[in-house]
């Protein structure tokens, strides 16, 4: 038997089970672009599968979330999954490279008593408890990813019953007549009809699944949202602004989505305002790949070190919770349907100063109607 040598023994084969939007995301892109460098210390053969074309392999692998990041040579087989798929990874290098070194080369070289006492089975039993491990910690975030989407879904269902009543209010009292009334009762239900809809998608899919991106105009959903808050704008003496050049080239959006992020954050502006004030809707090109919105308000501001915490699941601010209703989700769905569609949102404010949010999305680009779209980086 030929001696193998230490670059044929320090061969991996990986795949990766993701979606073409899972892969957008930072901390995979660092994976890859580490696994193919030479700071992994190997040679790194890395499979790519879509769930979506290949679902069989959830169950060939036992895999209870994706993304996961299979070993698949040499054996035995690992499975990496969770929240820190990269973080697993760098903490099991020197463990495969000591096992490679084991297993072909050189076996004459000392090793410490430690090792001599390492006996099969219990690494075997290593293996075994951190299959264990993995498997808990994917079920546990896929546990709370599902109760996170219940929370966003029920969250968003209070727009409709909300405008439902201020609709039933409003024919109460002659403003408006029973024909109007039914024409608003029966869109909120089907608002609420499709917000179910998901609910129940989210069952076998990821919340990437739920959006569905394609050419659209971004002024007219800005429009629809600001119609349907009409209402609630005028009748508290609020002014909306907007500045919405005529040339705005379509985007690449999930028109309901982002109709959803829309309404959260002017809601939130008009919820933050009071009689007098003027709430500012402005859109720009910022770049060929990307449009920016921003919507400010003149409220209580958000404080530098909030400024990150408000866009995680529910996070109110103590300054603000006894003045407002809400559960604290709705930034969080807001920065889920962002990114998803590959852009960035974030805020600056002041204390007392007001706040000013802002979000990207993709232009649509007519030589390329893919999802790839979605994978590029902003510049």
């Amino acid at each position: 038997m030929i001696k193998q040598t230490a670059t044929e023994l320090k061969k991996l084969t990986l795949l990766l089970v993701a979606s073409k939007q899972q892969l957008s995301r930072a901390d995979l892109r660092s994976l890859i672009n580490f696994l193919k460098s030479e700071a992994s210390g190997f040679e790194v053969t890395l499979q790519f599968s879509d769930p979506k074309q290949e679902p069989e392999l959830l169950e060939f692998h036992r895999l209870v979330a994706i993304p996961a990041l299979i070993k698949i040579n040499p054996l035995p087989k690992q499975v990496f999954a969770g929240t820190r798929i990269f973080q697993q990874i760098q903490n099991w290098l020197p463990r495969w490279e000591e096992e490679f070194f084991k297993n072909g080369l050189d076996l004459n070289l000392k090793k410490t008593e430690i090792e001599f006492n390492r006996t099969k089975q219990e690494l075997h039993l290593q293996d075994e408890n951190l299959v264990l491990k993995q498997e808990n910690e994917t079920l546990t975030n896929r546990i709370e990813a599902q109760e996170r989407l219940l929370r966003m879904v029920a969250h968003e269902l209070r727009t409709p019953l909300s405008a439902a009543k201020l609709a039933i209010q409003s024919q109460q009292l002659g403003q408006i007549d029973l024909s109007k009334l039914q024409e608003v009762i029966k869109r909120r239900l089907e608002e609420i009809e499709s917000l179910s809809k998901d609910l129940l998608e989210v069952g076998s899919t990821r919340w990437e699944a739920l959006c569905t991106p394609k050419q659209s105009n971004l002024a007219n959903i800005s429009a629809e949202v600001i119609l349907e808050l009409e209402k609630f704008w005028l009748s508290r003496g609020i002014g909306i602004n907007t500045d919405i050049p005529s040339d705005l080239p379509a985007v690449f959006v999930d028109h309901k989505r982002i109709r959803q992020v829309l309404l959260n954050l002017i809601e939130n502006a008009l919820k933050f305002s009071v009689k007098g004030d003027s709430i500012e809707i402005t859109m720009l090109h910022r770049t060929n790949q990307w449009v920016q919105v921003s919507i400010c308000d003149n409220g209580p501001g958000i404080p530098k070190e909030e400024q990150q915490r408000i866009f995680l699941d529910r996070v109110r601010l103590p300054q603000t919770s006894d003045k407002t209703s809400g559960f604290g989700i709705g930034l969080s769905v807001c920065r889920r349907i962002v990114e998803v569609h590959g852009g960035k949102i974030w805020v600056v404010s002041e204390p007392n100063k007001g706040a000013c949010f802002y979000f990207t999305v993709p232009v649509w680009d007519k030589q390329n109607k893919s999802l790839e779209v979605l994978t590029q980086e902003q510049s």
